[in-house]
C-alpha cells in the first residue's frame, strides 16, 4: 500500500505543470491574509489563543466561511479535485498511476474504467475515442462543477442556481448543450412531449343492431407500468395512457390449461356487475399452451437500442443495460445475441454471438453510450438486415427495440412506421418493443411498432419489471405460439339488449376481418393468457340505456334460452398462413372464479382512472374492496400491489 501511495504521489507531481512564480506568489499573499482573518481580526492581530473559540464545530464553520470566500476558492477547488482523485466513491475503483493522465497522450475511458456507481451511472464514450481533458470521477466532477458555479457570474454559465437546482443539473464553464452532447449530464425535457395510442371509450352496442363484436388480442402490458409509475410518482396518469385491457392482462390468473394437444383453452363466466345492478359481466379468459422448452428450437435475438440524447437519463440506458444483462442468464447457450444502435446514425456493435459468451456481449452492453438525434428508421432497417442473416429454418428470430419511443430522425410517423414493419412482417422476424423513461415516452410509436411486428410492447421502470418481463415471462414473450388471434363474440338478441366490450379500443376489427386471413392480429407467446369483459344488459332490465326501436328490426331472432352468446376464436400457427377455428356457446350455467372477480376490480380500476361514465356511484373504495376479497393466489405480490396503486389513485382524486 505505502509503495502504490508513493508511485501515485509522484505521478500526481510528475503531472502537475510547474505554477507561474508570479501568480504563485500573489497566491501565497492572499492565503497568508485570509489565514489572518481566520486566526484574529482583518487588523492583523494575533489569534487570543491557539484553537478557535467555541470548539471544533466553530473552527469547521470558520473554514467553511474562508473556502466560500473568493480567495479561499481558489486553494479549497483545488484540494477537493486532487483528494477526490484518490478517495474515491463507493462503488468505485480506485485510481492507480496508470489511471493519471500523461501529458501529450490520448487518454481512453469506458464505462467500467470510470467505476460509475449504480445510482449515479452516466455511460461514458467508448473505449476507443481519445478524450480530449483528463479523465474525472462523476462525484468528482459534480463537486468540481458546483464549486465553479460559485466562483463564475451566473451570466458566463448561462444557467441561474434556480435552474440548475430545478433541473437536478449542475452549470459548468462549458455551456450547458456542449455538456449534454459529451454525455457529462442528462437532458431534462423542458416540457411534457409523451403520446399515448388510445381511443374514446366503446360505446354501448345495441344487440339487434350490431350483434357482433370483433377484435385483434392484446398481450401487451405497458399501460399497467406506466400507470404505477405516475401513481408512484404522486400523479395520476394521463387518460390516454390507461388502456383496461393492458391493465387486466397484466397479472397473471389461473385459467385451465388447455388439453389434447391443443393450442388454447377457453373460460368463460357470467356474474353481476359491481358498478351497475340491471346488468352482467361475461369475463372470458384464454389460455395459451405451454409447450416443452427443453427441445425448444434455437432463439436468435437482435437488440436494437436507441443510444440518442434522450436516453442520457439513469432510468433509461443504464436501466436498460441492466435489464438486457439480467436476461442473458435465462438463455440457452446456442441461443444468439447481436447488438445494433441507433443515434445520429445506425451501427451494429456486436455481430451474432453465441449466448455461452456472455461476458463479450455485457462488454458490448456496458460500453454503450447515448448522444445524438434518434435515426430510427436506419436502426430498423439495419436491425432487419441483421436478424435476417441469423435466421435458419426451425428457429426464432425476434428483435428487440428498447427506446423511450423519440423517432426524430426517418421515419418519425406511426403510420409511416406501421407501412414499413408491416412489410417486413413476411419475413418471420417479430418484433417487441421495451419503453423506458419518462416525460418524452412515445407511447403511439411503440404502439405501432409492437402491433404491425407481430410482437408485444412492455414499459420497464424498474428492474423489478425487468425481472418480470425478461425472466419470469421470458417464454410467453419470446416463443409464439400462435398468430393473427382474432375473437368474436355474438350476442343472442333474445336475451341480451345490449353489450359493451370493456377496452381493446385500438384493437377493434371489422365484422367481415374475422374470416379473412390476410388480416393481421396479434400474437399469443407460449403459456400466455388474454382476458376480456363484456358488460351485457339482459333483455327488460331496467339498466337499458337505448330505447328499443318503434318499428323493431328486421333481424331475425333465435330464441335459444340457453345462451347468451357464442364464442369464436381464429388463430394461425407460427408460419401457417391458414387460420383454426375454436368454438363455444355462453351460458347462463357460467360460474364466476375468484380469478374474474380480480380481473373485475382491475377493470373498474382502469376506467375510474379514466373517468368512465358507465360506473354510476361506484368508486375508489368499492374497487379496493372487490380487490381484496379476490386477491387469491399472489405469489409475486403483484395484486397486493394494485391495491396499494388504487389507495394511491384514490388520495389523488381527492
Amino acid at each position: 500500500m505505502s509503495d502504490d501511495l508513493d508511485k501515485l504521489k509522484a505521478a500526481l507531481v510528475a503531472a502537475t505543470p510547474e505554477p507561474d512564480a508570479a501568480r504563485k506568489a500573489d497566491d501565497l499573499a492572499l492565503a497568508q491574509k485570509n489565514f489572518a482573518e481566520l486566526q484574529g481580526s482583518r487588523r492583523g492581530l494575533r489569534p487570543k489563543s491557539d484553537r478557535p473559540s467555541g470548539g471544533i464545530w466553530t473552527g469547521v464553520k470558520k473554514m467553511i466561511g474562508t473556502m466560500n470566500s473568493r480567495g479561499g476558492l481558489v486553494a479549497s477547488t483545488a484540494i477537493i479535485a486532487v483528494g477526490l482523485a484518490v478517495l474515491t466513491p463507493l462503488g468505485q475503483k480506485m485510481l492507480t498511476p496508470a489511471d493519471l493522465p500523461v501529458a501529450g497522450k490520448p487518454q481512453t475511458v469506458g464505462l467500467r474504467d470510470i467505476g460509475a456507481d449504480r445510482n449515479n451511472a452516466i455511460p461514458q464514450k467508448a473505449a476507443e475515442e481519445p478524450l480530449a481533458e483528463p479523465v474525472v470521477p462523476p462525484a468528482t466532477a459534480r463537486l468540481r462543477d458546483q464549486a465553479l458555479l460559485k466562483a463564475a457570474p451566473q451570466a458566463e454559465l448561462g444557467t441561474s442556481m434556480a435552474e440548475a437546482r430545478h433541473s437536478g443539473r449542475v452549470a459548468s464553464p462549458a455551456p450547458v448543450q456542449a455538456q449534454i452532447e459529451n454525455g457529462l449530464i442528462a437532458p431534462v425535457p423542458e416540457t411534457d412531449t409523451e403520446a399515448y395510442s388510445n381511443d374514446a371509450d366503446n360505446p354501448v352496442k345495441v344487440v339487434t343492431e350490431h350483434p357482433v363484436s370483433t377484435f385483434s388480442v392484446d398481450v401487451d402490458t405497458a399501460s399497467y407500468a406506466v400507470v404505477r409509475n405516475s401513481l408512484n410518482n404522486g400523479q395520476l396518469p394521463p387518460r390516454d395512457a390507461v388502456r383496461v385491457e393492458e391493465m387486466i392482462n397484466y397479472f397473471p390468473y389461473d385459467y385451465a390449461a388447455p388439453t389434447n394437444n391443443a393450442a388454447f383453452r377457453p373460460t368463460v363466466s357470467v356474474s353481476p356487475t359491481p358498478w351497475n345492478d340491471g346488468t352482467q359481466l361475461v369475463h372470458i379468459g384464454i389460455q395459451g399452451a405451454m409447450p416443452d422448452l427443453a427441445d425448444r428450437p434455437p432463439l436468435n435475438l437482435v437488440f436494437l437500442i436507441d443510444t440518442s440524447g434522450s436516453m442520457n437519463q439513469p432510468n433509461k440506458l443504464p436501466l436498460l443495460i441492466q435489464s438486457f444483462s439480467m436476461m442473458l442468464g435465462e438463455l440457452d447457450d446456442d441461443d444468439q445475441i447481436a447488438i445494433v444502435t441507433y443515434a445520429g446514425s445506425a451501427g451494429q456493435v456486436l455481430e451474432a454471438t453465441p449466448a455461452r459468451e456472455k461476458a463479450k456481449i455485457l462488454n458490448a452492453l456496458t460500453r454503450l453510450s447515448a448522444g445524438g438525434s434518434t435515426a430510427g428508421q436506419q436502426g430498423l432497417q439495419q436491425a432487419y438486415s441483421v436478424a435476417e442473416g441469423m435466421a435458419e429454418g426451425g428457429e426464432v428470430t425476434r428483435i428487440i427495440l428498447a427506446t423511450d419511443g423519440d423517432f426524430n430522425v426517418g421515419l418519425s410517423d406511426p403510420d409511416a412506421l406501421k407501412d414499413f414493419i408491416a412489410g417486413k412482417r413476411e419475413s418471420g422476424t417479430y418484433l417487441s418493443v421495451l419503453g423506458f423513461g419518462r416525460g418524452n415516452l412515445d407511447d403511439a410509436t411503440m404502439q405501432a411498432l409492437a402491433q404491425n411486428g407481430n410482437g408485444t410492447a412492455a414499459y420497464i421502470d424498474t428492474l423489478n419489471e425487468a425481472q418480470k418481463v425478461l425472466v419470469d415471462q421470458l417464454s410467453g414473450a419470446l416463443f409464439p405460439i400462435a398468430d393473427d388471434v382474432k375473437i368474436q363474440v355474438e350476442f343472442n338478441p333474445a336475451q341480451i339488449a345490449e353489450y359493451r366490450l370493456i377496452g381493446y379500443e385500438t384493437r377493434a376489427l371489422a365484422r367481415e376481418d374475422f374470416n379473412n386471413d390476410k388480416v393481421d392480429a396479434g400474437d399469443i407467446g407460449a403459456g400466455h393468457q388474454v382476458t376480456a369483459l363484456y358488460e351485457v344488459t339482459p333483455v327488460g332490465s331496467d339498466a337499458r340505456l337505448t330505447e328499443p326501436l318503434r318499428y323493431g328490426t328486421t333481424a331475425a331472432v333465435r330464441d335459444i334460452s340457453e345462451e347468451l352468446g357464442f364464442l369464436r376464436m381464429r388463430y394461425k400457427a407460427p408460419g401457417e398462413t391458414t387460420s383454426q377455428l375454436i368454438e363455444m356457446p355462453i351460458t347462463t350455467d357460467l360460474r364466476p372464479q375468484i380469478d374474474a372477480g380480480f380481473a373485475i376490480a382491475i377493470a373498474g380500476f382502469g376506467q375510474l382512472l379514466r373517468g368512465s361514465d358507465y360506473l354510476g356511484d361506484w368508486d375508489w373504495q368499492d374497487a379496493i374492496a372487490l380487490a381484496n376479497t379476490n386477491k387469491g393466489a399472489d405469489p409475486f405480490g403483484y395484486r397486493a400491489e394494485a391495491v396499494q396503486l388504487m389507495r394511491l389513485a384514490q388520495t389523488l382524486s381527492n
